[in-house]
């Protein structure tokens, strides 16, 4: 599979940039150098070299100005099924105010329930593509399919259409600015309840008949399965290796412990993120705090589980 732009995309990721006229910097490549302050109370690199970003990490003019350069065009995938509907609209409004503003953005919203989806209004280069697909039972199933449907989007509509792909859950809403600073070769998302937890509690499989499976005293962080994303082909190649690895597991009659997140948490083990975002950017609810977090930009939303999701 081809993907259109993918050489200059990764030479942006190593850390190339070009200037629009010869001699001539655009707009924004020009500022005052004062380094941003990272957070001390905080890791800001990993032990194998990539960014964790947080607030005071970045600058946000200079680095809109360097990927403005280069006209992308981020696909974001949803999935709003039964009742989950309920939470697009927020979502997209808020996406709207706060999401690569300024930026080409497609959101592919898939759905049981086509006719439940409300109109919200988009802002210039921002499109809505609504998918159908087939109720499923479980809320487990669900979450399990979404790799699937994500390597079929990402091989039969996006190879010429986006450069980037960011995979999000609805039942979420945007608080603060998410932007270009996200954008990665391959991207996680620290999990929120426990991004400063011993790694003894993380949640990940811990049985060897898993494909998921990560022992004890393994493992770097663990990453939300409410977010993540990169370039097209990086993350074509994740949700392949995963919707491979859950089949593994379905054959086997063994589910996860967190079903394509565990799968995830396996994944980004194996393969290192080149880019990390902090749990600024997948919230436990705006209404939480914590001393290290400054800024929410994007949150889960309270919901009493038991009566949005089909099955305990």
């Amino acid at each position: 599979m081809s993907y259109s732009g993918t050489s200059g995309i990764r030479s942006l990721e190593e850390g190339s940039c070009h200037e629009s006229r010869p001699g001539v910097p655009p707009p924004g490549l020009i500022y005052l150098n004062n380094i941003p302050n990272s957070q001390k109370d905080v890791a800001s690199v990993t032990p194998w070299s990539a960014p964790i970003i947080w607030e005071g990490t970045f600058d946000p003019i200079l680095i809109d100005s360097i990927y403005k350069q280069h006209n992308l065009t981020i696909a974001t995938t949803v999935f709003a099924l039964g009742k989950y509907t309920r939470f697009v609209k927020d979502f997209l409004e808020s996406a709207e105010q706060h999401y690569f503003v300024g930026f080409r953005v497609h959101y592919y919203l898939f759905t049981d329930q086509p006719e439940s989806i409300p109109e919200v209004k988009m802002g210039e280069n921002r499109n809505l593509t609504v998918l159908k697909i087939q109720r499923l039972k479980r809320w487990q199933d669900i979450s399990m399919s979404r790799m699937e449907k994500l390597e079929k989007l990402i091989e039969n509509e996006l190879a010429n259409k986006a450069d980037y792909i960011f995979c999000l859950d609805i039942d979420t809403k945007f608080y603060g600015r998410w932007g270009v600073e996200s954008l990665g070769r391959l991207v996680g998302v620290i999990h929120p309840w426990l991004f400063d937890a011993p790694r003894d509690r993380f949640t990940y499989e811990r049985r060897p008949e898993s494909q998921a499976y990560i022992p004890a005293g393994e493992g770097d962080f663990y990453y939300a399965g409410a977010a993540f994303g990169g370039l097209l082909e990086d993350v074509h190649q994740l949700t392949k290796t995963c919707r491979e690895k859950l089949l593994i597991d379905a054959a086997n009659s063994i589910e996860a412990v967190w079903q394509e997140e565990s799968h995830l948490n396996k994944y980004f083990l194996l393969n290192k993120p080149n880019k990390l975002l902090s749990p600024e950017y997948m919230w436990r609810d705006i209404n939480e705090k914590a001393a290290q977090i400054k800024v929410v930009r994007f949150s889960n939303v309270a919901k009493n589980y038991a009566e949005v999701r089909p099955n305990p």
